[in-house]
C-alpha cells in the first residue's frame, strides 16, 4: 500500500517527464518500498506450503467486466471449492479524480471502408469480486477468507507483468499455484483434473503444466472442456515496431487424443500455468518490469527452465479464453498511460516498454543489449537487482537457447522436433 501510494504522487510529479526520467524513478520507488519485502523472504517461502491439496488462483483483472463471472465459474466447477483460494488484482477506474473511458470503439466505416473509432466517457467499472461476493450462492467462500484482493486505481496500473507480480503476494501457503486471466471459463472438476495432470508428469514436483487455451464467446453454452491441448513449441523475433524483436511465443504440434502422459514442451504461457507453489521460491516474479504488454513468457520460461523446472503441456483443456481482439473496444493499459502521462495514444507507453523490455533482452543475450551497451545507452537501471531475477543455476542459459532452438546471433527461432513430436516425457 505504501507502494502504490507513493506511486500515486510519482505519477503526479513525472507527468511531463521523459521516459528514461520516468524508468529511473520508477526503478528508484520499487527499490524502495518492494525490494525489504523481497529480500525478507529471498529463496524461501513467506508461508509454510500446505500438503492439502488447496490450489492458489493468481488473476490480474484490468478493467475486467467477466471477473465476477469467472470466479463463479471456478468455483462453481471445482471438484473441492474449499480448497480454492483467489488473489486477485482489481485494477479499475473507480471514477475517483478522472472520468472513467471506453477503450477505442469501432463506431463504423468512412466512405473508404476504414473503420471509424471513438474513445468515449462511460460509468465506473463493475467491481467483480463484490458481484461475486454478494451472490447468495458463493458469499461464503469470500467469509471464509477464499478471496483476496488488492484494488488498485486504474491510474496506477502499468500493464500485467506489475499485477501478476502483486497477485503472488496474495499467495497464502496453499499446494499449488495456478497463474491465469480474468476471463476465463472451467470445465467440470478442473482443479482435480490439472492436479492429476500435474502429478503425471515425469518431473513432477518440478512440472510446470502451460498451454493457450481455446476461445470463448459471451454467450457459449456451459464450458465442458476435453479437447486436445495445445504445444507451445514455436516462437519467432516480432517484427512490429512497437515491439523491439522481442521473442514472442506460439504454438506447434499436437500428440493426440492417446498420450500416456504428458510430454515436455518448450515454453509457458504467462496467460494459464499450473505448478506447485515452490515455483514462488524458485522463479519469484519480477518487479522490475513496468508497461510491458510482452517480452513476460520467454523471460518466464527461461528462468523456470534454467531452475530445474520442466514444462508440459495438459493433454485436455479445462479452461477457455476470451480472447479480445481491438474490434472489442475494451479499454488498454497503454490507453490508461497515455492519459496519466499527458499524452493520449500508446505512443508513450511503447517508448517506456521498449527501456524495460532491455532487461528481457540482456536475460536472453541479444547481441544489442550488453552491459555495456547498456551502460553507453544511460540504461544500465534495468540491471537493478538482475541476479535475482535472471536465469537460474540448474542450467544455464545456453543450454536453455539449445534446448529451444534459438540462434540469439541470427535472431531465429529454428524447428523444435522434440516439442513438435512430444518426444519428451
Amino acid at each position: 500500500q505504501r507502494f502504490l501510494q507513493n506511486l500515486h504522487q510519482f505519477l503526479k510529479d513525472h507527468r511531463d517527464s521523459k521516459a528514461p526520467t520516468v524508468i529511473n524513478e520508477y526503478f528508484a520507488l520499487v527499490t524502495k518500498y518492494l525490494v525489504p519485502l523481497e529480500e525478507a523472504y529471498r529463496d524461501k517461502p513467506v508461508f509454510p506450503i500446505r500438503e492439502d491439496g488447496s490450489i492458489f488462483m493468481s488473476l490480474g483483472a484490468y478493467r475486467d467486466h467477466l471477473l465476477g463471472e469467472t470466479l463463479r465459474q471456478a468455483f462453481k466447477n471445482a471438484a473441492s471449492p474449499d480448497k480454492l483460494f483467489v488473489g486477485a488484482v482489481v485494477q479499475n477506474c473507480f471514477g475517483i479524480d478522472v472520468t472513467c473511458r471506453t477503450g477505442v470503439e469501432v463506431k463504423g466505416q468512412d466512405e473508404h471502408g476504414r473503420p471509424i473509432t471513438k474513445i468515449s466517457d462511460r460509468e465506473p467499472d463493475v467491481n467483480g469480486i463484490e458481484q461475486f461476493c454478494d451472490d447468495p450462492e458463493y458469499t461464503k467462500y469470500c467469509d471464509s477468507g477464499q478471496i483476496r484482493a488488492l484494488y488498485v486505481n486504474e491510474t496506477e496500473s502499468n500493464g500485467p507483468t506489475t499485477a501478476r507480480y502483486f497477485a503472488s503476494k496474495l499467495w497464502g501457503g496453499e499446494t499449488y499455484f495456478l497463474q491465469a486471466d480474468a476471463h476465463l471459463r472451467f470445465a467440470p472438476e478442473w482443479d482435480r483434473l490439472y492436479t492429476e495432470e500435474a502429478k503425471a508428469a515425469k518431473s513432477y514436483p518440478k512440472a510446470v503444466l502451460s498451454a493457450y487455451p481455446p476461445g470463448f464467446s459471451e454467450g457459449d453454452p456451459p464450458y465442458k472442456g476435453g479437447t486436445v491441448g495445445t504445444r507451445l513449441c514455436t516462437c519467432a523475433f516480432s517484427t512490429s515496431d512497437v515491439e523491439h524483436h522481442i521473442i514472442r511465443i506460439n504454438t506447434g504440434g499436437t500428440c493426440g487424443e492417446n498420450a500416456n502422459a504428458p510430454t515436455q514442451i518448450a515454453y509457458i504461457a504467462a496467460g494459464f500455468f499450473f505448478a506447485r507453489a515452490e515455483f514462488l521460491t524458485d522463479v519469484p516474479f519480477d518487479p522490475f518490469l513496468p508497461w510491458c504488454f510482452m517480452g513476460e513468457e520467454i523471460a518466464l520460461s527461461l528462468r523456470a527452465w534454467t531452475n530445474g523446472w520442466d514444462i508440459y503441456a495438459p493433454r485436455k483443456n479445462l479452461i477457455a479464453h476470451q480472447y479480445r481482439p481491438g474490434r472489442m473496444g475494451l479499454p488498454k493499459f497503454w490507453e490508461n498511460t497515455g492519459r496519466v502521462f499527458g499524452r493520449p495514444g500508446p505512443g508513450f507507453n511503447t517508448q517506456l516498454q521498449s527501456i524495460s523490455l532491455k532487461r528481457v533482452k540482456y536475460m536472453v543475450g541479444y547481441k544489442d543489449t550488453t552491459k555495456e551497451a547498456l551502460e553507453d545507452l544511460g540504461h544500465s537501471v534495468v540491471l537493478t537487482d538482475f541476479q535475482h531475477y535472471g536465469p537460474g543455476e540448474t542450467r544455464t542459459m545456453d543450454e536453455f537457447l539449445e534446448h529451444v532452438n534459438i540462434d540469439i546471433e541470427k535472431e531465429q527461432c529454428g524447428n523444435i522436433k522434440w516439442c513438435n513430436k512430444c518426444l519428451m516425457d
